[in-house]
């Protein structure tokens, strides 16, 4: 009878983690770079990385300021105002009135806005459908959960100043 391995099924020890954790950190690297270099590739309406996450905030959250948004993406202020920026010049954004501060305004999308932000997370959809059938619900819910304790660990970094990696 065929012996089952149970090192996967139980807790790691505090010695075994960290080399476990290591090997997620020298995936995620190059993912994010290569999700970058994708989503810029195909972006048929000039969208960047920095704005389509903009993008998808405010879709997500509805209007924001720009700390608020740097706070949510760990990226500092000035280079969300950037994108900001560029997604207003293009007329994806709009800056409205602050009601709970005056010299803050929120920012929320336009109905081109919304339409572009659609169109690249329809894109986005139809590639990650490549991954295959047979990743289970269990599973990517454990990767979430890992990914998300591991950005817990690092919740006292200062990001004020973060520009995203290149």
């Amino acid at each position: 009878m065929a012996q089952t391995d149970t090192s996967t099924e139980r807790p790691l020890s505090p010695d075994e983690l960290p080399e476990q954790l290591m090997g997620v950190f020298a995936l995620v690297g190059p993912l994010y770079r290569r999700v970058q270099r994708k989503i810029e590739q195909d972006a048929t309406q000039g969208i960047s990385v920095g704005m389509r996450a903009v993008l998808d905030l405010l879709r997500e959250h509805g209007p924001m300021t720009v700390p608020q948004m740097g706070r949510a993406q760990s990226l500092s202020r000035q280079f969300v105002q950037r994108m900001v920026n560029d997604a207003a010049a293009r007329m994806f954004v709009e800056s409205i009135p602050n009601p709970a501060h005056q010299r803050s305004s929120l920012i929320r999308l336009t109905d081109d806005g919304r339409a572009a932000v659609a169109a690249v997370t329809a894109r986005e959809h139809a590639l990650l459908r490549q991954a295959g059938g047979d990743l289970t619900g269990a599973e990517v819910a454990t990767c979430v959960r890992v990914l998300s304790r591991m950005l817990e660990l690092f919740d006292d970094v200062d990001v004020s100043t973060a520009e995203p990696p290149c």
